[in-house]
């Protein structure tokens, strides 16, 4: 119950990684507001099952949708939560999506949602959730980036794009918000069983298991397990800094 009285509120937790650290906040005795967009029907359902499992638990839940790469439609998110809890001490930037191709057959679109999404997304949110966080001097900035940004992959030119631009943010803000007590940290995990990694053909996620010195891929719950250490007081005195967590892949 380390989180009993705070605030949290995660972005595309509706399913995969999203899912797991909204569950995981709650356990740790956070409210939570589980964001999702409704560009299909069963995001709002995958969503309302989140805070449904949440409730379930004893504490307390909302879904809110909004398209993260909407300024005004983030900044209503906000509000509603603040309405109801009247504050946000923990925010978890998750959403993203990945549209892969190589470069020279990348289109302008795949480029611009990728960007849109996953760093801009990021910012948005960040942006107008730190306000509140800034006037109770305590808060918790968790993106979610990936390895991908740290060290490339070819057909992922935008997604490594965003996902190294999410690191530089981190370490930016966390050098703003410090003064105010406000940590700001990256996560970037490796390979995650996923919707995508599921749909993966057996000889590449052989390959893939190669990589990995401990010879399993992950699951959202070791990346959940990390949020929620970040989002506590023992992790007070860390900030700025990018911990990845895919196996000892890429040490």
């Amino acid at each position: 119950m380390e989180l009993e009285g705070k605030v949290s509120l995660v972005t595309g937790a509706s399913r995969g990684i999203g899912r797991a650290i909204a569950l995981k906040l709650a356990n740790l005795g956070s409210k939570v507001a589980v964001n999702y967009r409704s560009t299909e029907a069963s995001n709002k359902a995958d969503a309302a099952n989140v805070v449904e499992s949440i409730i379930r638990l004893g504490r307390e839940a909302m879904p809110v949708e909004a398209d993260i790469r909407d300024g005004e439609a983030v900044k209503t998110m906000v509000e509603q939560v603040i309405a109801k809890w009247d504050k946000i001490d923990i925010l978890v930037n998750n959403a993203g999506i990945n549209r892969d191709t190589l470069l020279l057959r990348m289109s302008d679109d795949s480029w611009d949602d990728v960007l849109n999404t996953n760093l801009r997304g990021a910012y948005l949110c960040t942006k107008f959730a730190v306000r509140y966080m800034m006037r109770q001097e305590w808060g918790r900035i968790i993106n979610i980036s990936s390895v991908v940004g740290r060290v490339g992959n070819a057909g992922q030119s935008n997604y490594a794009a965003a996902k190294g631009g999410i690191i530089a943010f981190t370490k930016s803000i966390a050098r703003e918000m410090g003064s105010r007590n406000i940590t700001a940290n990256a996560v970037a995990p490796g390979f995650i069983v996923t919707e995508m990694t599921n749909k993966l053909p057996p000889e590449r996620r052989e390959s893939m298991l190669a990589m990995i010195p401990l010879q399993r891929l992950g699951q959202p719950e070791d990346v959940a397990e990390l949020v929620g250490f970040l989002a506590t007081e023992r992790a007070g005195y860390i900030t700025g800094q990018v911990i990845t967590i895919d196996g000892g892949a890429f040490p």
